[in-house]
This record gives C-alpha cells, sequence and structure tokens, in this order.
C-alpha cells in the first residue's frame, strides 16, 4: 500500500501488508508506532491551537527515494513467490 494516512498504514501493517509513503520511507511495526504517536502528539498540539504547519513539498530527492524504495519492495516480492 502506498500511503501517507498513517493510521490505515498502521491497520494495514497490523494484517500483514506492507506500507510506504510518497517519500520512500517503508512502514514497519516498529516506524508505525513510533509515527502515530508523532502524529498524535502533533494533533493535540493543533487543537490547542499552536499551528504546526505541514510536510514540506515532495522533492525530486523524495520521488527518487519512492522509486528507489518500491523497486526494492518489488524485487523482494517477486523473489518470495519464486
Amino acid at each position: 500500500m502506498i500511503t501517507a494516512d498513517i493510521p490505515l498504514a498502521a491497520e494495514a501493517i497490523e494484517k500483514g501488508a506492507a506500507a510506504l509513503n510518497p517519500r520512500g520511507e517503508r512502514y514497519t511495526p516498529a516506524t508505525i508506532r513510533e509515527r502515530l504517536t508523532m502524529r498524535d502528539f502533533m494533533d493535540t498540539l493543533r487543537a490547542s491551537g499552536i499551528q504546526t504547519g505541514g510536510p514540506d513539498s515532495l522533492s525530486q530527492r523524495d520521488r527518487q527515494a519512492f522509486a528507489a524504495e518500491l523497486e526494492k519492495w518489488w524485487l523482494e516480492v517477486q523473489r518470495s513467490r519464486g
């Protein structure tokens, strides 16, 4: 799954799926917990009126990282299927 929706990625990982964000980071059970914690913290800040801003725009480097990680994942899937 490709998503920037962290709770959705967490659900997918919990069900055994792979999840990758648009910046090329593959979520794992360990990293998704960290991301959920940070998301909840930022949500609390926003709820208290603090403006946190959003993520930076996708850069060429992000696109390259995404393409590389997607290819790496795809090759792993192909190898595992024999």
